[in-house]
């Protein structure tokens, strides 16, 4: 084992759509790790060639790597066309071989309010092998984020979609802020059903509840200094990503600003050394 446990990591747009404030506020944080999902108002799938080219640049000058492409895949109804949103994902995929990451954030489809999930249950196991089977071709990993309202939002299903298609290539995010708000307890009960699945963590706090506000990590209900514990004492040396939410959490990204960020990061490396846990 190494000598460090975790990798900070960040979705560092929530600092501000100006590439060069999100670089420059990772770099005075001691940073050096990004999930890579807007910059200047364009999503990694959107980006045009001079946005790569410049992207890669700044990053390679900073010395700063990207952990996963914070990617929106599977975040429309299960109603809605497969085909096109499956060329979107090579897409996605294309863009995880061009930032040098083996991780692809991604979601399991928005279920009609009325019908039970269950009811589609053999479509999103069907749309998401169809996934599972290109990112094994191209030797990637899709991490599956517990988000509100799609079909694994509840630890059960989470668990469901992760034991029936059980592929290494298809691994899960442990989103406590998530789970908190669709009322449903983070740690233990959710962690347990999914732990030894998880390989990315992140890092938003909340009250319990749907109407529960998020918080910088250790200040809301997810007990996060608990969580990172329980990983710490599994041996993982996974990413640990802020996404902290702290002034807007909309359905497609947050917005904490510069100084919000702050504050998610310091609170998040004083639950780290409050469990002892080395990180880098």
């Amino acid at each position: 084992m190494s000598a460090h446990n975790f990798v900070i990591s960040g979705f560092a747009d929530e600092i501000g759509s100006d590439l060069e404030e999100q670089l420059d506020v990772l770099e005075n944080l001691g940073i050096d790790h990004l999930d890579l999902r807007i910059v200047e108002e364009t999503n990694v799938l959107d980006f045009s060639d001079e946005q790569i080219e410049r992207i890669t640049t700044a990053l390679e000058d900073r010395e700063i790597d990207v952990t996963s492409i914070g990617s929106p895949i599977g975040k429309i109804d299960i109603t809605d066309d497969f085909e096109p949103h499956l060329e979107r994902f090579e897409t996605a995929i294309e863009m995880a071989q061009t930032f040098d990451t083996e991780y692809i954030r991604l979601f399991s489809y928005y279920i009609p309010d009325e019908d039970d999930p269950a009811a589609h249950r053999a479509e999103v196991l069907r749309r998401m092998q169809a996934k599972v089977d290109r990112a094994e071709a191209a030797n990637l990993t899709l991490l599956h984020e517990n988000e509100k309202d799609i079909y694994g939002d509840t630890p059960e299903r989470c668990r469901d979609l992760l034991t029936t298609i059980d592929s290494p290539h298809f691994q899960a995010i442990f989103d406590p802020a998530n789970f908190l708000e669709i009322g449903v307890t983070a740690y233990p009960d959710s962690l347990l059903q999914v732990i030894e699945y998880v390989e990315q963590l992140h890092i938003k706090d909340a009250t319990f509840g749907e109407r529960g506000d998020i918080a910088p990590a250790g200040e809301g209900d997810g007990r996060i200094p608990e969580t990172l514990a329980a990983f710490k004492a599994r041996g993982f040396e996974g990413p640990v990503s802020l996404e902290p939410h702290l002034t807007v959490a909309g359905p497609m990204s947050g917005y904490s600003g510069p100084k919000g960020y702050e504050v998610a990061a310091e609170a998040l490396f004083s639950c780290l050394e409050n469990v002892s846990a080395t990180y880098e």
